[in-house]
């Protein structure tokens, strides 16, 4: 059974946004924001991560000073709309590191990815990579400036 946004109560939808914010926040910091006891804490917690509402606790790593400050948009058209060339594209794409999301989209482009590189030849280099897979079109917007970056969701309630 898949558990819904309805699922969570309002102090779940707190405890989220709290560990959206910082999940390295010592427990009993976190039961004290809520106003909760670190057992009943604790369990929250838990439930949410073995319901699917918490899918993975991870680091985010600043890009620029990893030596990848450049951020590219990549639109992607296809004259192959079967499941052969979608597996071996996914494929492709799953292979390269560079790139951090793709999506299939409804609309004039088909794919839409976002790669983060070093630079141009980077780029280059993954572009080389991704035409690999028998692409029609392929056109790329390079970020110059990011007016907001978050990985947090908007938890209503």
């Amino acid at each position: 059974m898949i558990m819904t946004e309805s699922f969570l109560d309002r102090t779940d939808r707190r405890l989220l946004r709290a560990l959206q914010r910082d999940c390295n926040q010592p427990l009993v910091e976190l039961a004290d924001q809520l106003s909760l006891s670190r057992s009943a804490c604790s369990r929250r917690v838990q439930r949410l991560q073995e319901t699917g509402f918490i899918r993975a606790q991870v680091a985010l790593l600043d890009a620029k000073r990893l030596g990848l400050p450049l951020t590219v948009f990549i639109a992607i058209k296809t004259n192959q709309h079967n499941e052969r060339w979608s597996k071996q594209f996914q494929a492709v794409v799953e292979g390269l590191p560079g790139i951090l999301e793709a999506h299939r989209m409804g609309g004039e482009v088909d794919y839409l990815l976002k790669a983060i590189v070093a630079d141009m030849a980077g780029y280059d280099a993954l572009y080389q990579q991704l035409i690999a897979a028998d692409l029609f079109d392929v056109s790329a917007s390079f970020v110059m400036e990011t007016l907001k970056e978050t990985t947090a969701l908007p938890l209503t309630g």
